[in-house]
């Protein structure tokens, strides 16, 4: 499948001014066309990204995060961040100053979205980013902000090491899904030992090789689902001999089926 091409787009000059208006919470909503990518910025006030169609990579300098669109990822303030996409994406953003973030986690993390949350998202950003006090919207912000801490948290990060041999090895799979080379054919292409690699891996990312390949195969085989890629062509494109075995792995992670997956996306 040939890659999307990339379309840098600059931020919002509003975006600034947005961020000093005196309210604790500012929603935000701008529409992402398919290929376009926010370079890597950071804000103020910590940030909820929640894309209320389509599917989402947020990335920092240390980890990668699919975010689809029963998800969304709580951005603290200060931490860089690109946002690219694959196919259009509607953004829905809330900027949360930290007052109103007390008890959310200092790092960045992904969350699921319940349909409740989702609609309060999407009603508050259809309403403005200026609130006025003890009004309708402030009381829809009341209640998002009761629910974003009792969201799950999933697990669909992707580390990204610093070390620049194993980062070699990652980047090579980032750019190829499905390269099926083991761990001693990366090794000798990026000149270090089958065991150093294998050290490496845990220490810089909390996962085996066998383990991070997986994630990663997992997060691409998200990004083309989204874009109403067949099943069959998702297994194929990421690696997996059959359509069984991909399935298989998809619902081991994710708890079920790809089409259930998708048809739940757009429930």
């Amino acid at each position: 499948m040939p890659q999307t091409r990339q379309h840098y787009i600059q931020l919002n000059d509003k975006l600034e001014d947005f961020e000093a208006l005196p309210q604790a919470v500012i929603a935000y909503g701008h529409d992402l066309e398919k290929g376009n990518v926010l370079p890597f910025h950071s804000h103020r006030r910590g940030q909820l990204v929640y894309a209320s169609s389509g599917t989402m990579i947020v990335t920092t300098r240390s980890a990668s995060y699919t975010v689809p669109s029963q998800r969304a990822v709580w951005m603290p303030p200060g931490i860089e961040h690109q946002i690219s996409v694959h196919s259009p994406v509607k953004l829905r953003t809330l900027y949360i100053d930290s007052r109103a973030a007390m008890g959310l986690p200092d790092g960045v993390y992904v969350l699921q979205v319940t349909l409740l949350l989702r609609e309060l998202i999407v009603a508050a950003v259809a309403a403005g980013p200026e609130i006025e006090p003890d009004s309708p919207q402030s009381r829809i912000i009341a209640v998002i902000l009761d629910q974003i801490p009792s969201q799950p948290i999933d697990s669909l990060k992707l580390p990204l090491p610093a070390d620049p041999r194993l980062s070699r090895v990652t980047q090579a799979l980032i750019d190829n899904p499905a390269d099926s080379r083991n761990l001693d054919e990366f090794a000798k292409a990026v000149g270090a030992s089958k065991r150093t690699l294998v050290r490496l891996f845990p220490n810089q990312t909390g996962m085996t090789f066998s383990e991070w390949r997986q994630q990663r195969r997992l997060s691409y085989a998200l990004e083309l689902l989204m874009t109403g890629e067949s099943v069959t062509a998702i297994a194929l494109e990421i690696g997996y001999d059959n359509t069984s075995a991909f399935i298989a792995m998809f619902r081991r992670c994710l708890g079920t089926t790809p089409m259930r997956y998708l048809n739940a996306t757009k429930s």
